[in-house]
């Protein structure tokens, strides 16, 4: 099973390495980091980068595409060959996946229309513009398109892709190997739970 995650400039690390790490660890799997011509892509952090392999001409066929998102996401709404390459490439995969603000760039590729999806909280009313129904999950499965909610649902998103490309002994399998076992210090990982007055001085982080 060949997995394309496409890197664009100011993208969030974690987007891209949590679901990388789940698929990499997976038997039959192998995972490339693409981008508009193969070199270095830096994050939304300024400090560190990752290596592109492949340009999206090298990998126009992928089985699963998990495209993450960042700060750079908005930017990238308007890298023609990144939207067209995403667009493409859906036609022929098992399954087209987004992290985060990733989102929004399959709903530029037309790939949200009619159908439920998730992104960050911060930008989750934005899905509606691309014909999507904002949805407030952890993680969305509408056909073979899967959505994630903010950054650390990657991971989520990555196990519940492998549970059904390859079955949820292997998902299990991998959650295990990686010790997977979320136990935050804090319940402030969600708007819903945060304290009072927190989202808003958490907004100054992203951008």
């Amino acid at each position: 099973m060949q997995v394309a995650i496409p890197l664009y400039r100011r993208f969030t690390a974690l987007d891209a390495v949590g679901p990388y790490t789940v698929m990499a660890f997976a038997p039959g799997c192998t995972v490339t980091f693409v981008a508009a011509e193969p070199g270095p892509v830096t994050d939304d952090r300024g400090s560190l980068t990752l290596q592109a392999t492949a340009g999206y001409a090298d990998l126009p066929r992928p089985d699963v595409v998990i495209v993450p998102g960042g700060a750079g996401t908005f930017d990238a709404l308007h890298d023609q060959a990144l939207v067209d390459w995403i667009a493409e490439a859906h036609a022929h995969t098992r399954w087209t996946t987004s992290v985060c603000s990733g989102s929004l760039l399959l709903g530029a590729a037309g790939l949200l229309r009619g159908t439920k999806a998730t992104t960050h909280w911060a930008i989750l009313d934005m899905l509606a513009q691309y014909g999507a129904e904002p949805v407030s999950e952890r993680v969305v499965t509408q056909g073979k398109i899967v959505t994630a909610a903010g950054v650390s649902a990657g991971i989520d998103m990555a196990l519940t892709l492998l549970a059904g490309a390859i079955d949820v002994e292997t998902a299990q399998a991998v959650q295990l190997a990686i010790e997977y076992d979320p136990q935050p210090p804090f319940n402030a990982g969600s708007p819903k739970t945060a304290p009072k007055g927190l989202a808003e001085r958490t907004l100054a982080l992203l951008t």
